[in-house]
């Protein structure tokens, strides 16, 4: 994970603590060393496993050596470094705090359930409410809400949990009505206590898990091991949750949280627990019928297709999303004609690329679209479920790929939140070095205990975090530094759009789409294979030439022969990033090299709009001519997830945002964009309508104006839209979009718009 540096006078060890993943630094003392001497600068790894042992009654194994250990990663064992026990100890002065979130998935339960789960609560919270025993109270029903955070008050946590509001979300919703993209609202604070913060305040999330995530995210500056006890009636896994459940387990992971979900239905029957799909056309005399007339796109009711997108994008005469062959999602040979290059491995390898010869343009690899293969088949560290009822699934992954425990089938909730509490002060702790791996790699762990009749529950794996300034301190850094920030212009020729997305008031994230012309990549044999190594450094820039924001990436590129690399050669590369920055006028520049004196340098303007998150607002507009079924990304989507990247994903299908916005008329082009609408949370949510339109740019004439109704997720604030860019229709030329979003109370968010060419 970490290359051997040189350092002068002093020889420090760095320890990143992997597998609890508390990130942190120690050093040793400086060692004398006379002028001039140089020495290595050691790093050392630990992985801290957290290890829970019972006996088969369920009874806590407290006398256990670090002889009776055992630990794999990868399934090669591991020399046990460290061990130690945690025990609550008697007196209070020397206790160690214990932190406790309980979690209502509102979303999933109805109404009986919440009030039986917040009865439970409350009568917990009197029996283990302490000075060192401190307990935050968490509300989601489609945003995510800090009703309290950490505190030893039990009176004031009863008042938190008899007053949550219970959701008017219905029980395991169908995927169609998963729309909304952006992370939870984490808030407030009590003085003196850690509390849950995070920076994307007051945004809905797309699901429970990524709501899941960004709160294990906000417990990374809570001191140890954090219980997230999750009330809930469980859902259905789906392919898409499947890539969101892996970012969880790895978040969790790194922030030290353990999930312990607790089914608050009691006795469940299996069997498919998901409820019917609706329709989604607008009743007769809906408020913003005005909106919609016969020439209106219609609505699909289903969720493999982008929403008002035509069942014709996934047609199978066109082969999947381009048309043509498949290919592989690893990276390697393969490949067919239409698809991209795809892979026999899936380890090492990027590189496959845009399709053929077939209808369309193919889907890029996902592991490509961001440059590197950045993780080892992350999904191995999901735990594979037991045969129980469909909704709780995925409720066994969550718990055994975290170190928890589900409690189900049981109509006695608050004893099994008294035996999740029971875990918080009767646990192990063991380290190991693990061995060096590329960073974004994922591994398995397995603890075994040399005891007969007892019981181990610890984490399933963990992930290498990938660094977002990859060539930060490295000479290549200030050589793209000086070329980014110079007059010289460069001598490659590339394409980029910067569409933007808030995640909180007056902050967005940039999706940075980049085309980088293949044929100018310096490649040479290294290994038997054809390599590349394409350096990246983006920085917006403030009116007065300050840096708002930076990133810095290498894409690693290997082929095995020069029949690969010629077929790759034949198309852009296609480059992603993204990065946060404050609502503002930038200018963004980007410079990119393979490491020969050939460098492109791309720049443009990058106005961000100021949004409160009071009012009715949209962002901006990525058009895509890539697009794909989330069902058939495998494990890409996982690696965009694990990375902290937000993909734009809508209707079950992720929209790849294009580096050029040229298209050519047999194209399946789309529009995605967000709308962010602060009363769909309230009491008496509106409804969203949306409008596009198409203008010649030369003459202003109007070529297309389409309207329809946005699907929205109750108690969510954010709506992702998807719609046909009608390219077919439209003569070679330049074009504007126009996207235009209103509510049924007559409020209208500020139009966006996006340039376009057709060939």
């Amino acid at each position: 994970m970490h290359s051997r540096r040189m350092a002068m006078v002093t020889e420090a060890i760095g320890i990143v603590i992997c597998g609890l993943a508390l990130f942190a630094q120690a050093q040793q003392p400086a060692t004398e060393a006379s002028a001039g001497d140089t020495t290595i600068r050691k790093e050392t790894r630990l992985v801290l496993v957290d290890t829970v042992v019972t006996d088969k009654k369920g009874a806590y194994i407290r006398d256990l050596t670090v002889k009776d250990f055992k630990v794999w990663e990868d399934n090669k064992e591991q020399p046990i470094k460290s061990f130690s026990f945690e025990e609550e100890t008697a007196s209070p002065d020397k206790a160690q705090n214990r932190y406790l979130v309980l979690f209502f998935d509102n979303s999933t339960m109805d109404m009986s359930d919440q009030v039986r789960a917040r009865q439970a609560a409350a009568q917990f919270i009197d029996a283990n409410a302490a000075p060192n025993h401190l307990i935050a109270v968490v509300d989601f029903g489609g945003t995510v809400r800090i009703a309290q955070n950490f505190t030893a008050d039990a009176a004031k946590l009863k008042q938190v949990v008899a007053g949550l509001k219970t959701s008017a979300v219905s029980p395991n919703a169908p995927p169609v009505q998963v729309a909304s993209l952006g992370t939870s609202a984490i808030t407030g604070s009590t003085f003196g206590m850690p509390s849950l913060g995070n920076a994307e305040a007051d945004f809905g999330a797309r699901s429970v898990l990524l709501a899941l995530r960004s709160l294990a995210k906000s417990l990374g500056t809570v001191p140890g091991r954090k219980t997230l006890v999750m009330l809930t009636s469980g859902f259905p896994v789906t392919p898409e949750i499947q890539s969101e459940l892996t970012a969880v387990i790895a978040v969790c992971n790194r922030y030290n949280v353990a999930v312990y979900p607790l089914d608050v239905r009691g006795l469940v029957a299996p069997g498919n627990a998901s409820s019917p799909q609706g329709a989604l056309m607008p009743p007769s005399g809906h408020p913003v019928a005005g909106l919609l007339s016969s020439a209106t796109l219609t609505y699909t009711g289903t969720a493999n297709a982008l929403y008002a997108l035509k069942l014709a994008y996934f047609d199978p005469q066109h082969g999947g999303t381009g048309g043509g062959g498949g290919g592989g999602h690893g990276g390697g040979t393969g490949g067919g004609t239409g698809g991209h290059t795809g892979g026999t491995t899936g380890g090492t390898n990027t590189g496959g690329t845009r399709g053929g010869t077939g209808s369309g343009t193919g889907v890029t690899n996902p592991s490509q679209i961001y440059g590197t293969n950045q993780y080892n088949q992350p999904r191995q560290i999901v735990p594979q479920y037991p045969d129980v009822a469909t909704n709780q699934q995925i409720l066994y992954e969550l718990a055994e790929g975290t170190g928890g425990f589900v409690i189900i089938n049981s109509n006695n909730l608050l004893g099994g939140l008294q035996r999740i509490a029971n875990d918080q002060s009767q646990y192990y702790v063991l380290s190991y070095t693990p061995p060096e791996s590329p960073d974004g790699s994922c591994h398995t762990l397995r603890v075994k205990v040399e005891r007969s009749g007892t019981q181990v529950r610890a984490r399933s794996g963990y992930c290498n975090e990938r660094p977002k300034d990859l060539l930060a301190g490295n000479p290549i850094e200030k050589q793209m530094e000086t070329r980014v920030s110079g007059e010289m212009a460069g001598n490659v020729t590339g394409s980029m759009e910067a569409p933007y997305f808030y995640t909180s008031p007056n902050t967005a994230r940039v999706n940075l789409a980049i085309g980088i012309p293949s044929n100018a990549m310096k490649f040479e044999k290294v290994k038997g294979k054809q390599h590349s190594s394409v350096n990246v450094l983006g920085i917006a820039y403030k009116p007065d030439g300050t840096i708002a924001a930076r990133f810095s990436d290498t894409v690693d590129l290997d082929f095995d022969g020069k029949k690969e690399l010629e077929e790759f050669q034949k198309q852009p590369l296609h480059y992603e990033n993204q990065f946060d920055v404050a609502s503002g006028q930038y200018t963004l520049k980007v410079v990119f090299s393979s490491g020969n004196e050939s460098f492109g340098k791309l720049q443009l303007p990058l106005i961000i709009d100021p949004y409160d998150g009071k009012q009715l607002s949209m962002s901006g507009v990525a058009l895509s001519n890539e697009m794909q079924r989330v069902a058939d990304l495998s494990t890409g989507l996982d690696s965009e997830l694990l990375a902290d990247r937000k993909p734009l994903v809508v209707q079950g299908v992720q929209v790849v945002p294009s580096a050029s916005n040229r298209f050519k008329k047999t194209d399946n082009a789309a529009v995605y964009a967000e709308i962010y609408a602060p009363l769909l949370a309230g009491p008496n949510p509106p409804q969203i309508g949306i409008e596009l339109t198409v203008v010649d740019r030369k003459t202003g004439e109007k070529k297309s104006d389409v309207a329809a109704r946005a699907p929205t997720q109750p108690g969510s604030s954010i709506v992702a839209v998807g719609l046909k860019l009608p390219v077919a229709a439209l003569a070679p030329g330049g074009y504007r979009v126009e996207l235009r979003a209103l509510d049924s109370v007559g409020n209208a968010a500020k139009p966006r718009t996006a340039d376009f060419e057709v060939e």
